[in-house]
């Protein structure tokens, strides 16, 4: 089997947004490279990319596979990303190990919001790219509408590599313009082109849009610059040179016309990854740091260096158990190897090393450097975990995975099952990082987070599956405050117990005091000549916080409270830190109900990024849910909407967002502020509180 060197690889991986054919385009060209022979489809559900049930059921990506092909005696490593931002983590991952990001719009919609939210990503790892307009044979098609609007909003560096001939449904063929030839494409499953001089119609555009080429090209050096202005023209070697340097050092962005159903434009699209996109050694080697030191050393793409692979991904798979991706950034990693993982210091055995295309493994002896594939069955090494020898001790950076938007707590269908739960959700979050999970001793909930609804469902769905154990995903408990907003000067309680032997006696007097919002609680001192010995006033002081801990109104945590311990009295022999602690408890909640309590809910920050059209049902949604605009900005053709709402009402809002939108508005939240509850729900609060209170006696 044919080995391939850093110079003879190139990674990309597809990204954009949800149906814009990704997993459809992959499969083509696995067919066209004659990796497989016959065409799969979405709609059938035999396609390489999407194996899993769950795919195969929503007809979507869920998760990313790892897909390879040899042309032209180069390897192309593709990693088939989900369009659905449920599942923008797997995104970022293949990001990461990718060398060259390829976008896919639809030549009929152009720019959706997942094209400009995984672009970003592209950017954050300022990546190489090219950008390929699918979709062409859509009667609606508009290709340099699109393109142009991808120049505006994506990157100024977009240049037409192939353009249509015709667009809609007759779209057969495409116009090349390095090569200055017309490809016309057989029936989907031929493998027919037919390669012929460009038509005198098409001729002016294609020679315009090859000097806009050339110019651009130019720009990627002085010295080409230099002798394009004396001479007008580049020799074909220096174009190929410099196109390359172009995409390499991202002034350029090569952009494709296609269409995946019709398997137009493969040829053109592969000859041109295979010759110009940059390989593992272009890129020059990836930034790392010394394990255990902070400091920088670049891991270079040298098959004769020291072995270091990083884990972008982890899949549980039944029969196989846990399936490890990975790529190569450095040396030669080959079965059988022993390399220490640089998170735990433990060593691991590389067992089979595999080669894949979707769920088919394909075992290899070794693989060099840049390349990428998988291991199974590693004891402790999971996503972003880095594998290195003990020669040559280094710690890629790990994949930043985007915060979550969406929230949900777990409950048990069973007693018994807590420990299982526990285990089965820990493994998803190794396995997928951007699924987070976290106990919650406040609201005493295990709460799971992620991308949207679809990641948490499914989530739930695996822990039955694999771990045989249910779950209720309900919405979690909302962490409010109590608070007060009255002032009472004096509050006095007296605990006085005796039962035959020595009592109990312990007499305090507070004041009571709201503070600002944020301040917290502020207990001061203010016993003049003993009346509270010294020794008891520590123990006052905790049984007010273990009071405002549990709350007085609602079960929630007291805040932004003074309280001054002023007078009191005490038996030299009944009084102890006990009968004190049980005094100040006492004494607290009786002045904090005379105080005016009252209930605060956490405010959270929103930004609301949405097609203009659906400002106004946005808009109106968000003042639904007791939002209060702050303000909007406009990027591109969307709006940015920026909003205060309240916790409790943005349980489910992705899908809420997503549905007002068609799919196409994204937000994200961070934690603002509390303020006061409306009266009506805090009346709600605390009867729900109460009666679970009765519930439990």
């Amino acid at each position: 089997m044919k080995e391939y060197t850093p110079e003879l690889i190139r990674n990309i991986a597809f990204i954009g947004h949800g149906g814009s054919g990704k997993t459809s385009l992959s499969e083509v060209l696995l067919f066209t490279a004659h990796e497989i022979n016959r065409i799969g489809s979405i709609a059938e559900g035999n396609t390489v990319s999407d194996y899993s049930q769950n795919e195969i059921e929503k007809q979507i990506s869920i998760s990313t596979s790892a897909l390879h092909f040899n042309w032209e005696g180069v390897k192309i490593n593709l990693l088939d990303t989900p369009g659905y931002t449920d599942f923008v983590g797997d995104v970022k991952a293949a990001l990461k190990v990718c060398d060259t990001a390829v976008m896919l719009l639809k030549s009929a919609e152009g720019i959706e919001v997942g094209s400009e939210l995984t672009g970003s990503f592209i950017n954050e790892y300022s990546l190489p790219s090219a950008i390929v307009i699918n979709k062409v044979d859509n009667e609606h098609s508009t290709f340099f509408e699109t393109y142009e609007k991808a120049k505006k909003r994506l990157t100024s560096g977009a240049t037409i590599i192939t353009f249509p001939t015709k667009e809609g449904i007759n779209f057969n063929s495409v116009i090349d313009v390095i090569k200055m030839k017309m490809y016309e494409y057989g029936e989907p499953g031929s493998r027919k082109v037919n390669i012929t001089d460009i038509p005198n119609e098409y001729l002016d555009k294609a020679n315009e849009l090859r000097t806009y080429l050339i110019e651009k090209v130019a720009e990627s050096s002085e010295e080409l610059m230099n002798k394009y202005f004396e001479e007008g023209n580049l020799s074909e070697e220096e174009i190929k040179s410099g196109l390359k340097s172009s995409i390499l050092n991202r002034s350029l962005t090569p952009v494709f016309a296609l269409s995946a159903t019709k398997a137009v434009g493969m040829n053109n699209f592969l000859d041109f990854i295979a010759n110009y996109f940059p390989s593992p050694k272009d890129r020059g080697g990836e930034e790392a740091t010394w394990t255990g030191r902070n400091e920088k050393v670049l891991v270079k793409p040298d098959q004769n260096g020291e072995p270091v692979l990083f884990i972008f991904k982890t899949v549980s798979e039944q029969h196989v158990g846990e399936l490890s991706f990975f790529k190569v950034y450095s040396g030669t990693v080959k079965a059988g190897m022993d390399l220490i993982n640089q998170a735990n210091n433990k060593t691991e055995r590389l067992s089979q090393i595999s080669i894949i295309n979707g769920k088919n493994r394909k075992e290899v002896p070794q693989l060099f450097a840049g390349d990428i594939g998988t291991v199974v069955k590693l004891k402790d090494s999971h996503t972003n975990n880095t594998l290195a020898s003990k020669n040559f001790q280094v710690t890629i950076t790990p994949i930043k995975f985007p915060d979550p938007v969406m929230h949900g707590a777990v409950i048990p269908k069973a007693k018994g099952d807590e420990d299982k739960i526990a285990n089965g959700l820990h493994t998803l979050h190794e396995e997928d990082p951007s699924f987070i999970v976290k106990y919650d001793p406040e609201i005493s909930q295990t709460i799971v987070s992620g991308q949207g609804e679809l990641q948490l469902a499914l989530a739930v769905k695996r822990l039955k599956e694999r771990y045989g154990v249910e779950v209720d995903l309900v919405e979690p408990k909302i962490p409010y405050r109590e608070t007060i907003k009255a002032t009472v000067n004096d509050v006095e309680y007296k605990h006085k117990k005796q039962s035959g032997g020595r009592g109990q006696y312990g007499h305090v007097h507070f004041k009571l005091e709201p503070l600002p919002r944020g301040k917290g609680f502020e207990f001061v001192d203010a016993i003049v000549g003993g009346v509270v010995p010294g020794r008891f006033i520590p123990a006052v002081e905790k049984g007010i916080q273990e009071t405002m801990a549990k709350g007085v109104i609602s079960g929630n945590k007291v805040v932004d409270v003074k309280v001054t311990l002023f007078d009191g009295t005490y038996h030299t022999v009944d009084s102890d830190e006990m009968s004190f602690k049980i005094a100040a408890s006492m004494c607290f909640r009786k002045g904090f109900l005379e105080a005016k309590p009252c209930l605060l809910e956490p405010i959270y920050e929103v930004e609301v990024k949405v097609p203009e059209e659906y400002m106004g049902d946005v808009m109106g949604d968000i003042s639904g849910r007791r939002g209060k605009i702050l303000g909007m900005d406009s990027d591109g053709s969307f709006q940015v909407i920026k909003a205060h709402i309240p916790l409790a009402e943005l349980y489910k809002y992705s899908s809420q967002l997503r549905s007002l939108t068609q799919g196409r508005g994204i937000f994200k939240t961070k934690f603002d502020h509390y303020e006061e509850v409306p009266k009506e729900i805090e009346q709600k609060v605390i009867e729900e509180y109460n009666k679970s209170k009765e519930e439990e006696k």
